[in-house]
C-alpha cells in the first residue's frame, strides 16, 4: 500500500541522512541522491541474483539461464553453440534479445536486463566509444561476401566482373549498414552506378529465400556463409569487395559478477568461434 511505501521510504532517508525524492504537485522525482541509490540498488541485487545463480548451479550444475543480446546474423551463427550447450547441459535454458547494431550502445547491459552481447560492429573496438564499464573481446574478423542462388546462372560463371552484376535485382540491408554501405563503395570505386535495389531488409530468411527462388543477388556475412551455404542453397560469387574491418565481438560488463552458467556459455561461444576464424583463414 502507498502508506507502507511511504514508510520504507521514510526510513531509508532517516538511515541515510539525505532526501530520496523531490515531491512537488506535479509528481515526485529522484533526487541526486535517489538517483545514486537506485544505480547502486541495481548493481546489489543483480549481485545478490547471481550468487543464488551460483548457489542453484553448485546445487545442480545442469541447470540454469543466460540471457543474450545480438542481431539476427549473430543469432543465425549461435546454432553450433546452443547444440553443444544442450546435449552437454540440457536444463540450460537461453533467452536471445535483439539489439541494435554496429555500435558499442549497449543499455541492456548496463541495467542488466541481458547477461552478454555478441554483435558485429563496423571497424575496431578503438574506433567507438563505449567507456570503461564495458569488456570487449573480438572473437573473429568477418568479411562481407556476394551471393546468390545455386540454381541461378551466375553460380555457374567462374569468372565475374561487377559491372555485370549492376542491372541485376539486388536485396540489401538498409543503407546505413556494412553490407550495404562496402557494396555501394565497390561500385563507386569501379565507377559504377548504384546498383539496382528490388528490396532492403535485414532478414536472413526473407533474402535466403528469394535468392534461391530467383536471379536476385545479395550478401551475406562470410561466417554465416560458412556455416549455412549448402543447406540454404546460396553461392558465393568470385568477386572481391573492399576489405573492410567488421569484428564480430563478445561485450559484457566490468566488474559485474557473473555466474557459472553464464561463464560454460562464454566458454563455449570461444571455441565455436575459435573454430569459425580458422575456417574463414
Amino acid at each position: 500500500t502507498q502508506p507502507s511505501v511511504s514508510q520504507v521510504i521514510a526510513d531509508l532517508e532517516l538511515a541515510i541522512g539525505v532526501s530520496l525524492l523531490d515531491r512537488s504537485p506535479r509528481g515526485v522525482t529522484p533526487t541526486i541522491y535517489g538517483n545514486a541509490l537506485m544505480k547502486g540498488g541495481t548493481a546489489a541485487f543483480d549481485d545478490l541474483r547471481q550468487t543464488i545463480k551460483e548457489i542453484e548451479f553448485l546445487a545442480n550444475p545442469t541447470r540454469g539461464e543466460v540471457r543474450i543480446g545480438c542481431p539476427e546474423t549473430v543469432a543465425a551463427l549461435m546454432m553450433p553453440i546452443v547444440e553443444q550447450l544442450s546435449r552437454r547441459y540440457p536444463g540450460i535454458v537461453l533467452h536471445v534479445f535483439d539489439v541494435a547494431a554496429p555500435t558499442l550502445d549497449l543499455p541492456q547491459l548496463r541495467d542488466r536486463t541481458i547477461d552478454l552481447a555478441l554483435i558485429r560492429i563496423a571497424g575496431p573496438p578503438s574506433s567507438h566509444r563505449y567507456g570503461d564499464d564495458l569488456d570487449v573481446e573480438v572473437l573473429l574478423n568477418d568479411e562481407t561476401r556476394i551471393v546468390v542462388g545455386k540454381n541461378s546462372p551466375w553460380a555457374r560463371r567462374r569468372k565475374i566482373d561487377l559491372a555485370e552484376l549492376a542491372g541485376e535485382p539486388w536485396i540489401l540491408p538498409p543503407e546505413n549498414s556494412l553490407n550495404s554501405t562496402v557494396v555501394m563503395e565497390a561500385f563507386r570505386v569501379r565507377g559504377l552506378g548504384a546498383p539496382k535495389i528490388s528490396l532492403v531488409t535485414y532478414s536472413v530468411q526473407l533474402r535466403a529465400k528469394l535468392v534461391t527462388a530467383g536471379r536476385h543477388v545479395t550478401v551475406f556475412p562470410r561466417a554465416l556463409l560458412r556455416l549455412y551455404a549448402d543447406d540454404m542453397s546460396l553461392k558465393e560469387l568470385p568477386i572481391d569487395l573492399p576489405p573492410t574491418e567488421w569484428p564480430i565481438a563478445l561485450v559484457t560488463l566490468k566488474n559485474r559478477m557473473t555466474n557459472p552458467v553464464v561463464q560454460l556459455f562464454v566458454k563455449q561461444v570461444r571455441e565455436t568461434f575459435k573454430g569459425l576464424a580458422t575456417g574463414l583463414e
